[in-house]
């Protein structure tokens, strides 16, 4: 690349760096520490094919100034874990929206997919739930109950059961991702189909409405969060084929690091998940309002604490560094 094109490239960001320097006071150490990082990469590259020019002293300057900064200001927040949920991952997972998105269109384009071959397809159902479960759940909605097999555990067995399972299957996800993305898309591809599928099988025996007022309850956060560790691994995919002007290495580094900080937000929602659906969910006998209420609320706080709330803190950052 000419230096004029790489200057181009990235004279924005090494701007911006520069602001943030002048006002450390507003940013986590941590974060001073990542653009730290990709500078020194940068000033890597030009040592490497611009020796001695413009560029290589400007950036030796600003890595220098940076360096100073970080091992000043590097002591560990006694907040720490506050600082994480309030405004590390939030600010760190703007970045990785597109991953989201990449992960909910797949997900839910296989749900549909789940949902047209059952349709289409008498015996898809029983090979996707397993005959065992179709059995149960004939049985149970002869007797009058098609959600009994929410209450044949007890509300803490149930909800230790599930909650354990929901997380290895989202670590199924992030983990899968080392397969250069194609692995976590299968998981993606796997839940998708099995929940369009199981919302079919209801539908076709005229009971939708109850489903979905029922599963929605704990299904709203758990399933909205096996899609955010699907972003987790395509985020650590992203990191291996796309690594800019990082190493590659570097890049990998990085996408295992965001990556699993993602994994490490959704855990709390897992457990909300989990207790929901063993101690709320088995209520069938619940008025609709109340469960709907559930349903909503549950879906804005996902929205909210992934998308909305990032994009104000990224706002807020964009407005201090121009004035």
């Amino acid at each position: 690349m000419r230096e004029a094109a790489f200057v181009k490239q990235n004279k924005d960001k090494w701007v911006a760096f520069e602001n943030v320097l002048n006002n450390t006071g507003q940013l986590q150490p941590d974060e001073l520490s990542d653009l730290y990082i990709e500078i020194t990469d940068h000033l890597s590259y030009a040592k490497t094919f611009y020796p001695k020019s413009n560029t290589e002293f400007y950036l030796n300057t600003l890595a220098s100034q940076a360096h100073q900064k970080i091992y000043k200001t590097k002591r560990e927040s006694k907040n720490r874990i506050v600082t994480f949920w309030k405004t590390e991952f939030p600010s760190m997972f703007h970045n990785h929206h597109r991953e989201l998105l990449i992960a909910f269109l797949v997900f839910t384009f296989f749900s549909l997919v789940g949902a047209f071959s059952s349709a289409n397809e008498g015996d898809f159902v029983r090979s996707i739930l397993g005959d065992g479960y179709v059995n149960m759940t004939l049985e149970n909605i002869e007797k009058g109950d098609p959600m009994a097999v929410y209450k044949q555990q007890g509300e803490f067995n149930m909800f230790l059961g599930i909650t354990i399972n929901n997380i290895k299957v989202a670590v199924y996800a992030f983990a899968f991702g080392i397969f250069l993305g194609i692995g976590t898309l299968y998981i993606m591809l796997q839940n998708g189909i099995m929940l369009g599928s199981f919302q079919y099988f209801f539908y076709e025996k005229g009971l939708l409405w109850e489903s979905v007022r029922t599963i929605w309850i704990h299904g709203t956060i758990e399933i909205s969060v096996i899609i955010i560790a699907g972003c987790a691994g395509l985020v650590m995919a992203n990191g291996m084929l796309f690594p800019g002007t990082y190493t590659r290495l570097e890049s990998f580094k990085r996408g295992v690091k965001n990556g699993l900080k993602i994994m490490v937000s959704t855990v709390p929602f897992f457990i909300l998940a989990g207790f929901l659906e063993g101690f709320v969910t088995r209520h069938t006998e619940m008025p609709d309002w109340l469960a709907v209420l559930i349903i909503a609320s549950s879906l804005y706080l996902i929205i909210f604490y992934y998308i909305l709330y990032p994009n104000q803190l990224k706002r807020k950052a964009k407005h201090a560094t121009i004035h």
